[in-house]
């Protein structure tokens, strides 16, 4: 057996913590994968995987291998990158997960133009608020907003992203302009959005002139997914916080109005995430840097 794919496959199963989940990525039947494995822990006479029914854990060889044997993948990746001169022309399949009002936004309206600069490459873009496990999932990168909890990662600040209060015209008819934040936490509604990760309400952040105020506000409804946000507000559910690129074509347009205008939100960090282990291939750094130019030429978004 090829002795590269052995340990192509090994490290897949290690980012991936299941035969199963290393399989559909690898589009390998999952006996072959098996079989690789045992192949390679014949050849050293070391055990590097301890299974279970439901995963599998590395072992201390097991991880010292992985550990030196990604680098030697990653090298090799490099060295065919060059021949190939792939550099020049990026190919291949992509996979990127995306928040929802980004991919709707942004990234998708511009596709047209990634496609005429690099028409070789295949991209599988998931669209999800929720987080994703890069290593588990196989995923090449991801463009997330919000501090970065997992320091293990690689991440590019590519945009800094304006938030602002708006709500309904019928919702203001009903209830009346706030005049000031603390009137959210007694004569109005608001829509909260909740962490995917940990279900916490994010605060509502207000500045003015040096006050600083964290609002948490009453609401009746609370979501965890941005085009729903924007759904909620368009019918006056109550008083909502929203990314600027999103909510200014609505104020435009008359659907939504901005209110307490004079206080400032707090912005969001957008990064472009990857994992450290993982080649920094042609491909990801095409979209990487396309990625950077499309946010920084945004009207809505300042540079990170």
């Amino acid at each position: 057996m090829d002795q590269i794919q052995s340990i192509r496959v090994f490290a897949r199963v290690v980012e991936a913590g299941t035969f199963t989940k290393a399989a559909e990525s690898l589009d390998l039947p999952k006996g072959t994968v098996t079989k690789l494995v045992q192949h390679l822990e014949a050849r050293l006479k070391v055990k590097l995987l301890n299974r279970t029914t439901r995963r599998v854990t590395v072992t201390p060889d097991g991880a010292a291998y992985y550990e030196r044997t990604i680098r030697v993948l990653n090298d090799l990746d490099d060295i065919e990158a060059s021949m190939t001169n792939a550099q020049a022309r990026p190919s291949g399949r992509l996979r990127v997960d995306v928040g929802t009002s980004v991919a709707r936004e942004i990234i998708i309206p511009a596709l047209t133009d990634f496609y005429r600069r690099f028409p070789d490459i295949q991209l599988d873009l998931g669209v999800t608020d929720r987080s994703v496990d890069l290593l588990a999932d196989n995923v090449d990168c991801v463009i997330r907003g919000g501090e970065l909890l997992d320091q293990s990662l690689v991440a590019r600040r590519v945009a800094n992203v304006p938030l602002i209060t708006v709500a309904s015209p019928a919702y203001l008819q009903a209830h009346g302009t706030p005049t000031h934040p603390e009137q959210l936490e007694s004569e109005h509604t608001m829509v909260n959005y909740f962490s995917t990760r940990n279900g916490r309400p994010f605060p509502n952040e207000f500045e003015k002139d040096g006050q600083m105020l964290e609002i948490s506000g009453r609401y009746k409804l609370s979501v965890n997914e941005s085009n729903a946000m924007t759904a909620a507000a368009l019918a006056g559910l109550g008083v909502v916080q929203m990314v600027s690129f999103s909510a200014l074509p609505l104020v435009e347009r008359g659907e939504l109005v901005r209110v307490l205008p004079d206080w400032t939100c707090h912005t969001i960090p957008l990064y472009v995430v990857y994992p450290p282990n993982r080649h920094l291939s042609a491909k990801v750094r095409a979209f990487v840097e396309w990625v950077a130019d499309l946010f920084a030429r945004h009207p809505q978004m300042s540079r990170g």
